[in-house]
């Protein structure tokens, strides 16, 4: 039977698969039989110690009865209850246990009877102490039948715990048994799924590998050129071989594209290739770029002709235009140093336009300042004047108020005369009183001084007055002066600031204009340089188009040779 590499595979990984199966289905019934030995392990455990329950449920029911029976404490009684409870209910879960084995079963249903027997005798005791005396209990224990009950159940206990040992140690070996094997089976069911899985990889390995390293090795002497590298595989059927005979093909395919390369790459137009099918990619563009070449070529041949006489009348041309470009390079020197002498002379006048410009700045300036200043002393007049006109206000009302003060001291004057003859009448009066007067005689006396002071201070004060009258009709003369003077000189400023303000707008219009000159003389200036500058890019472009009429020149007669060699490379092909 032939297999193809895949069915080597599939049956190489299957047969493994199914080797571990085999082994896992045998570890899995020995396990369960190892779960199954254990879990019986942990039953006849269980048993053991339920049998050693029931008996200390028993011993401590008879301990408990008993030392009720020599003391008559009752608190003995709880024990002895809860014993004969732990020893029931413990032979309720026994007989559960031991179901499965008639033998132990039937032991346990007469370990149930004696306990009852035994319980019954224990209360018989109990009942007889609490009822009579301790003598009369004692005659009930004496009587042994509770011993003989008791020892039965203690042989029954010891028979059914042997019993269950010896269970255990069968139990326990036939679980380690089932270890052991769980244990071997899985170390050589594994050990021999390697051992032939390691010999199926190198089987498959062998018969696929081996080929595919050929086939790989052909593949990179195919990616850097070779294309004398042969592949013999046999008549093998499967991918491998397929692939290997695959590659032997296109290995031809690619020496009969390379020929037919060659002799295009030796001028052999008239050769010819046939794809291997609608879906050979190389051919068709093999074939398409013979097409294309041809075509090419014949159309070459034909432009290497054109290019030719193009280029005989190429060079004409250009001569001619290297003629009239070195000529018009002359004219444009010419016409540069011109423009560069009148741009000089712009630039003088530009430059004395400025300085005009800028002292008639300097002017404006100082006819600004000289009007401002003028501004600022009719300002100055103007509160001058404001200023003597309140000051002569001032004067006419101290001039009033120096008036009403005369007519305060003259009524003062009045009431010290009329103080003074008051004394004198005081004084009168006092005398006509005698002693009992001498009093009102100083008070008298007091008064009429006090009038002599204030007539002289009101003396004073009139002669102070009358100073100040005079002090203040001088100052309103003055203050009227002052005030026709501030006037005078008020209009002579407003004369003064009205001729300035005309001087500063004819020196205005006068800036106005040398800057207008200086700006206009600027921007001639600006213009003849930019004439300069245009006149020496043309300069610089009549000394380039010199060299390219020159440069074409060469490169047309270049071109009428490499015309040549062009026709004489296309003549090398045939079409």
């Amino acid at each position: 039977m032939k297999w193809n590499v895949g069915t080597k595979i599939s049956a190489g990984f299957g047969i493994t698969l199914l080797i571990f199966v085999i082994v896992g289905f045998v570890s899995w019934r020995n396990v369960q039989r190892t779960v199954e030995d254990s879990r019986w392990v942990a039953h006849t455990h269980e048993v053991i110690a339920t049998l050693a329950r029931v008996y200390a449920g028993v011993q401590q029911a008879e301990t408990s009865s008993r030392g009720y029976v020599i003391t008559g404490d009752e608190s003995h009684l709880v024990t002895h209850s809860s014993g004969i409870a732990q020893a029931t209910d413990q032979h309720r879960m026994l007989s559960k246990l031991v179901e499965d084995n008639p033998r132990q079963s039937a032991r346990a249903d007469n370990l149930g009877a004696l306990i009852g027997e035994k319980a019954g005798h224990m209360q018989n005791a109990i009942d007889t102490r609490r009822k009579q005396d301790f003598a009369a209990a004692q005659q009930v224990i004496a009587a042994g039948t509770g011993k003989r009950t008791m020892d039965q159940i203690r042989e029954l206990v010891e028979t059914m715990r042997h019993e269950e040992e010896s269970l255990l140690t069968e139990r326990a070996a036939m679980a380690a048994d089932a270890s052991n094997a769980a244990q071997l089976t899985v170390l050589l069911g594994t050990l021999f799924a390697i051992i032939l899985s390691s010999l199926l990889g190198i089987l498959i390995t062998r018969n696929v590998a081996g080929p595919m390293r050929q086939l790989t090795g052909a593949a990179e002497r195919i990616t850097v050129g070779d294309l004398s590298t042969t592949i013999d595989v046999g008549d093998r059927p499967d991918e491998v071989g397929v692939l290997a005979r695959a590659f032997q093909k296109m290995t031809t395919s690619l020496r009969t594209v390379s020929g037919v390369a060659e002799q295009i790459a030796a001028g052999d137009l008239k050769v010819t290739f046939t794809p291997q099918g609608p879906e050979d990619v190389v051919g068709h563009a093999l074939v398409k770029m013979i097409e294309n070449l041809r075509r090419q070529i014949s159309g070459l041949v034909e432009g290497a002709t054109v290019l030719g006489s193009a280029a005989s009348e190429i060079v004409a041309s250009t001569a001619q235009l290297a003629s009239g470009a070195s000529e018009s390079a002359a004219a444009v020197s010419q016409t540069t140093t011109t423009v560069e002498e009148i741009r000089q002379t712009a630039q003088l006048a530009s430059l004395k336009a400025r300085a005009v410009s800028e002292t008639a700045q300097k002017t404006l300036q100082i006819s600004a300042s000289g009007r401002k200043s003028t501004e600022e002393s009719l300002a100055g007049m103007a509160r001058i004047r404001t200023q003597m006109e309140s000051i002569g206000e001032s004067m006419m009302r101290l001039s009033e108020q120096t008036q009403a003060v005369g007519q305060i001291i003259a009524s003062v004057e009045d009431l010290a005369a009329q103080s003074n003859l008051l004394a004198v009448n005081a004084a009168i009066e006092a005398a006509k009183a005698g002693e009992q007067g001498k009093g009102f005689g100083v008070v008298a006396q007091e008064v009429k001084s006090l009038a002599e002071q204030s007539r002289a201070a009101t003396d004073r004060v009139r002669s102070l007055l009358t100073d100040i009258q005079k002090a203040t009709t001088a100052a309103v003369m003055a203050t009227e002066q002052g005030s026709k003077a501030v006037e005078i000189g008020h209009r002579q400023t407003e004369a003064a600031g009205e001729s300035i303000a005309a001087l500063a707008g004819s020196v205005t219009e006068a800036a106005q204009a040398a800057t207008q000159i200086a700006a206009t003389s600027q921007q001639q200036l600006v213009g003849m340089d930019q004439v300069a500058g245009a006149m020496e890019s043309i300069k610089q472009a009549s000394t380039q188009n010199v060299a390219s009429a020159r440069q074409l020149e060469v490169s047309a007669r270049d071109l009428g040779a490499l015309g040549l060699k062009l026709k004489s490379l296309v003549d090398n092909y045939t079409v």
